[in-house]
């Protein structure tokens, strides 16, 4: 085993995290995670997807992103068959069908699948909104939400509805349209929602 081989395993195996970002102070295992991670304060997306223009700051998010255009959605639950573009995806859903909910709020004792929801539901406790738009200053208490809200200034629109090619801005509003193709009965519902969420 070459030296380099055998530092990075006692790094692994001690949980060391000897790498730093002298911004953040976040720390990292190693020394590419770091590189990675300071793309995140220069702003620097180097990686630009040939089919939309949509720009990114890892290779990785760009490979994850090229599955929209391709629709390949190479993972399957064993348990309902549904499918999935990412691993991660499909490891989120199986817990649907466990039913596991490990993460408590303590304040009001709301669980969760996942820690990241419970950190954002305790944000509407706590009122704390870290996330905030740099174009109208408009604070959020989750990063999706901002990114939502930023459709507005942008004109995005990147859900397209196959039926009559309207686009919308939000995968939400575009579910809501798809109602009047269906003749779904609850079409006043998801028109609440989409005000609702025209209001972000």
């Amino acid at each position: 085993m070459q030296q380099g081989s055998v530092k990075r395993q006692q790094v692994i195996d001690t949980g060391e995290r000897p790498y730093c970002c002298d911004v953040c102070n976040k720390i990292f295992r190693r020394k590419s995670s770091l590189k990675l991670h300071q793309s995140v304060h220069t702003g620097e997306r180097p990686y630009r997807c040939d089919v939309c223009n949509k720009i990114f700051n890892h290779k990785s998010s760009l490979k994850l992103h090229q599955i929209v255009h391709t629709g390949e959605r190479p993972y399957c639950c064993d348990v309902c068959n549904k499918i999935f573009s990412r691993k991660s995806s499909l490891k989120l859903h199986q817990s649907v069908h466990t039913g596991e909910r490990p993460h408590r709020c303590n304040v009001c004792n709301k669980t969760f699948r996942l820690l990241q929801h419970m950190k954002e539901h305790q944000r509407l406790h706590t009122g704390e909104r870290p996330y905030r738009c740099d174009v109208c200053d408009k604070t959020f208490f989750t990063k999706s939400h901002l990114k939502l809200h930023k459709n507005i200034h942008t004109g995005e629109r990147s859900y397209q509805c196959d039926l009559c090619n309207k686009t919308f801005g939000r995968k939400s509003c575009l579910n809501t349209h798809q109602r009047v193709h269906t003749g779904d009965a609850g079409l006043i519902d998801g028109i609440v929602k989409f005000i609702i969420y025209a209001q972000l």
